[in-house]
C-alpha cells in the first residue's frame, strides 16, 4: 500500500521513541567512531526508511536528520516528492520563518536498469552499482544532467551467491571502465555484512571492504573525491564504523517496528 494508508500524525510517546531511538544511534555511532580514532562527524548517518511511515521521516528531519535511504525506486520518487513539498510549504507561507532542512535521498537497494533514470531524478547517491551494465545504463541516462550522478560500487566481498556486487579482484578494472563514463563519479565502495556468521563474520568482511577503498584510493584509482566507504546496518554499524566504514545505513534501530507496508516494485 501507499503512504495514503500511513497511519495518523505521530502521538507524543511515538515522537519521543523515535528520539530516543535515533539518539540512542547517533550515541552510538560516535562511541564507534571514537574507538576508531575519528569523530562522531566523520560519520555520516543515512536513516532507512523503507518501512517507516511519512510522519516517522518528517519528524526525523524536524530532529535535523537529512540523509534519508529508501531502496525500492517507486517508494523512493513518492516519499522524495511528498517530503519536498513540505519542507517548501513553509518557504511559501513566510520566507523569514524557520524551514527544515533540505534533506538528501540515497537509493540504497538494488536498482533494476530500466528504472535508472526516475531513480536519477530524486537520489542523490545511489549506493549499489553492482554492475558494469547498470553503470552504463546510468551514464546513458544521466547525459543532460547539469552535474555527474554520484555512485557508490558495491563489492560482493563475502562471495555469497544470493548477494550482487563486484568481486573484490574486479574492483580496479570496474573503476577503470566508469573512469570514462563523464556523466557518473564514483564516489566510493559499499558491502554488506554476510547473512551468517555474526559479528566475527561482519568483522572480517568490513575488514577487507576497508583494504580495498584504501588501496583504491593509494592508487588514485577512484578519483580526487573517491571518499566514502558505506558499510554497515542495524545489527553491524558500530562493527563497520571501528573498521573504517564513514557511512552506516541505519532502519530499524531507528525507525522501530515496521509501520507501513512497502510499496512493490512495477513490473
Amino acid at each position: 500500500m501507499g503512504d495514503s494508508a500511513a497511519p495518523a500524525p505521530l502521538d507524543a510517546a511515538s515522537a519521543n521513541a523515535l528520539r530516543e531511538r535515533w539518539t540512542d544511534v547517533k550515541q552510538r555511532i560516535a562511541a564507534a567512531a571514537m574507538r576508531s580514532g575519528r569523530k562522531a562527524s566523520d560519520v555520516v548517518l543515512v536513516a532507512v526508511t523503507k518501512s517507516g511511515s511519512i510522519d516517522q521521516i518528517r519528524e526525523l528531519v524536524n530532529m535535523g536528520q537529512v540523509d534519508l535511504g529508501e531502496n525500492r525506486v517507486q517508494q523512493l520518487v513518492q516519499r522524495a516528492a511528498t517530503i519536498s513539498e513540505w519542507v517548501g510549504r513553509p518557504r511559501e507561507i513566510d520566507p523569514k520563518s524557520p524551514q527544515p532542512p533540505m534533506v538528501r535521498w540515497h537509493m540504497i537497494g538494488s536498482l533494476q536498469r530500466n528504472k535508472a533514470r526516475k531513480c536519477m531524478e530524486v537520489a542523490r547517491l545511489i549506493h549499489g552499482v553492482d554492475s558494469l551494465r547498470l553503470a552504463e545504463e546510468l551514464q546513458a541516462a544521466a547525459v543532460r544532467r547539469e552535474s555527474p550522478m554520484e555512485v557508490l560500487v558495491e563489492v560482493n566481498v563475502s562471495g555469497e551467491a544470493s548477494k550482487k556486487g563486484i568481486a573484490p579482484p574486479a574492483v580496479r578494472h570496474m573503476l577503470d571502465q566508469m573512469d570514462t563514463m563523464m556523466n557518473l563519479k564514483v564516489r566510493g565502495l559499499m558491502c554488506m555484512a554476510p547473512l551468517d556468521g555474526g559479528l566475527d563474520a561482519a568483522r572480517r568482511t568490513f575488514e577487507r571492504c576497508s583494504e580495498i577503498f584504501h588501496e583504491c584510493q593509494r592508487s588514485g584509482a577512484g578519483g580526487d573525491r573517491f571518499d566514502i566507504l558505506s558499510m554497515g546496518m542495524s545489527g553491524d554499524f558500530e562493527v563497520a564504523i571501528e573498521c573504517g566504514a564513514n557511512l552506516v545505513r541505519v532502519g530499524s534501530a531507528v525507525i522501530g517496528p515496521p509501520l507501513v507496508e512497502e510499496l512493490s516494485e512495477e513490473a
